[in-house]
């Protein structure tokens, strides 16, 4: 059986590479997290099995989803980084497709942590996935490690809020969290401001099962056309922005956070307009 799995595994690798293009081995190649005596870091990230399984979602970017990226040149090649994106589609894609932009369309990649829900790590087998992919739960004391550790995370402020919108608020910006602005004035970190075009329409919500999100433990259970909340054919449009740098001390009053956070906001919103009048249909 261990024979098998490890066949399997080199098998998904070799597709990786494949699907990634031209040179996608010898980039991802150069990821060299740190590693314990068991072969993964500090938060349970396997660089080897997190190849093997970018398989089926680099078969989503490039196949299904059709991945344009815009900008790329702004993203800062190394050092801290909050890498900040509307989100949207009921199930998180649009993650997925922004961290693997990073990883396959940079040289050498950079690997952003996307910061999962706190509910997440109760959910049977997906927390231990989510830890061998390099995800961590977004608690504050996670996130000054990494970025102390000088890594890049993916931060969605909007939350559940975002994920699972009704589809007449589309690329409507949802109230933002103000922790990833406390956070990066905290540390030092640059903010960088990304608008994802093409997710709002993968699974449009229709309605919120409120009850019955609330008797199965989850933040939301939404009613969509799609079976499963699977995603349609959508076209992902990628824009990436100027990175912004703010000053200031982590223990401002609200008001003086939410007007940074207004800047962030505004520069998502300015993102997202321009895609979306650049964009010539939602499946192309």
């Amino acid at each position: 059986m261990s024979d098998l799995g490890a066949v399997l595994r080199e098998g998904l690798r070799t597709l990786t590479f494949e699907l990634g293009g031209p040179g996608a081995r010898e980039r991802l190649q150069k990821l060299k997290p740190a590693r314990n005596e068991y072969g993964v870091d500090p938060y349970g990230f396997d660089v080897d099995y997190a190849v093997a399984a970018m398989a089926p979602f680099l078969w989503l970017y490039r196949k299904y989803f059709r991945v344009e990226v815009h900008g790329l040149e702004k993203v800062p090649r190394a050092g801290r980084l909050l890498v900040v994106a509307n989100h949207s589609g009921q199930l998180p894609f649009d993650a997925a497709m922004l961290g693997l932009s990073l990883l396959v369309e940079l040289d050498p990649p950079r690997f952003a942590r996307a910061l999962v829900e706190k509910w997440v790590p109760r959910l049977p087998f997906v927390s231990s996935f989510y830890a061998r992919l390099g995800q961590v739960v977004g608690t504050p004391e996670n996130c000054r490690r990494l970025l102390a550790a000088e890594e890049a995370l993916l931060v969605f402020p909007e939350g559940v809020r975002g994920l699972c919108k009704p589809f007449w608020q589309s690329y409507h910006l949802q109230s933002f969290g103000l922790g990833f602005m406390r956070l990066a004035l905290e540390t030092g970190t640059p903010v960088l401001p990304v608008g994802i075009v093409g997710a709002e329409e993968q699974a449009p919500a229709l309605l919120d099962l409120k009850p019955l999100a609330r008797l199965l433990a989850m933040p939301a259970l939404p009613l969509t056309p799609t079976p499963l909340a699977l995603p349609l054919p959508t076209r992902y449009h990628l824009h990436f922005g100027d990175p912004l740098a703010f000053t200031g001390s982590s223990e401002d009053d609200d008001a003086v956070l939410e007007e940074k956070v207004e800047r962030v906001k505004d520069a998502i919103r300015g993102l997202l307009r321009a895609g979306l009048k650049e964009r010539r249909h939602i499946f192309w």
